[in-house]
């Protein structure tokens, strides 16, 4: 096996990966609707429910052909019964995105917004929920990624239940990274994608909940048709397949991915995560950069980083030097402040992070950008 060119993702997925997740893809063509295709398939299924310690009898996942995004659609156009709305906590630009599902749909909706910097009020939250008993759904982030703020989605999801609404949870840059327990954490469902804390690729997601729930939602208003949950869980239910032509060699490359994730176990993984965090705040802090998000309410998973008041500061210029050299910088998604971001996800570890502080620091020197940096 040649090994392939090792570039350090930084961005917020999709992210590094190892070449035996890699070369997985490689494999004899097969027709998606094959047995031996099936139940592999049936076997990822368990295992995702599995890494959030979902029992299997209540728990099951369901598999879509898409990024990220798609997760929020079919959750939030599939689990609102009739004459219910939905209340989206939105502190950023991912909970921003369901609310825009909302419109799309035109589905009546709540869009309780808070600053980007802070958690979501939980007085407000609660007041909201008991002031409007027709919410059937509430929708929010656990990381938002756009800025790296975790929120407290335990009991966010405690406050839902009291009042009987569905809680549909984005852990798209927490899954298989940060530990997360469905139950314990009073989530009803909750979403990821392969490329993301599984170290695999673009091109599948997975929506993971209350069988229960699902079931309920044959008989709520179809909004949907590739996106709709019920149909999806149902085919897999009836014939072990996707309804539609699922991701293949994606699937082979995830249940590599999969593989891995055992074999490092979650405490060693999210242990792992946490030193390349640690490194990238502390790089960050040496060159003076100021960052969004205060220590005690950080994810652990993204840096989000304030463009330094120095003229000769461009991204572009920063980006690029670093991508000629193996590592790829990513801009910031706050619209009011300019940032960029850095992510500890993928297969890397903090060696890894002490080789980009030199390659990044060069590109500010080389570029003109004084060390440490200057914010007026």
């Amino acid at each position: 096996m040649e090994s392939i060119k090792r570039n350090v993702l930084l961005n917020p997925g999709p992210s590094t990966t190892t070449d035996t997740v890699k070369y997985a893809q490689v494999v004899p063509d097969i027709c998606p609707r094959e047995k031996d295709f099936g139940s592999l398939m049936k076997g990822l299924r368990e295992d995702l429910v599995k890494i959030v310690h979902g029992d299997l009898e209540k728990y099951t996942s369901v598999l879509f052909c898409g990024s990220g995004t798609i997760n929020i659609d079919v959750c939030i156009n599939s689990l609102l019964p009739e004459g219910k709305k939905v209340l989206i906590i939105n502190n950023g630009a991912y909970s921003s995105r369901a609310a825009e599902v909302c419109e799309y749909y035109g589905l009546p909706h709540i869009n309780l917004k808070f600053p980007v910097d802070e958690t979501p009020d939980l007085d407000l939250v609660e007041q909201t929920l008991k002031d409007n008993p027709d919410i059937g759904l509430v929708h929010t982030t656990h990381n938002e990624t756009g800025t790296g703020i975790l929120n407290p989605v335990r009991k966010i999801g405690q406050i839902v239940h009291r009042y009987g609404a569905t809680f549909t949870v984005d852990t798209t840059s927490t899954y298989a990274m940060r530990p997360i327990n469905i139950e314990e954490d009073n989530i009803d469902f909750l979403m990821a994608s392969a490329q993301k804390g599984l170290c695999a690729f673009t091109g599948l997601s997975f929506v993971i909940g209350n069988k229960k729930i699902i079931e309920q939602s044959r008989n709520y208003p179809k909004r949907s048709y590739y996106c709709n949950l019920y149909m999806q869980y149902d085919f897999f239910e009836r014939t072990g397949e996707m309804h539609f032509t699922p991701p293949v060699q994606t699937i082979y490359a995830t249940l590599q991915a999969l593989k891995e994730y055992w074999n490092e176990g979650e405490e060693a993984k999210w242990a792992r995560h946490t030193r390349v965090f640690n490194a990238i705040n502390e790089g960050l802090d040496e060159l003076g950069f100021r960052q969004v998000i205060k220590p005690e309410l950080r994810a652990g998973l993204v840096s989000s980083a304030i463009y330094p008041d120095d003229t000769n500061w461009s991204f572009e210029k920063v980006h690029d030097y670093c991508y000629e050299r193996g590592f790829t910088i990513y801009p910031g998604k706050i619209s009011t402040t300019n940032t960029f971001r850095l992510c500890a996800l993928g297969a890397i570890d903090e060696g890894d992070i002490k080789d980009f502080f030199v390659v990044f620091k060069e590109a500010l020197v080389s570029t003109g950008v004084q060390i440490p940096v200057v914010y007026k």
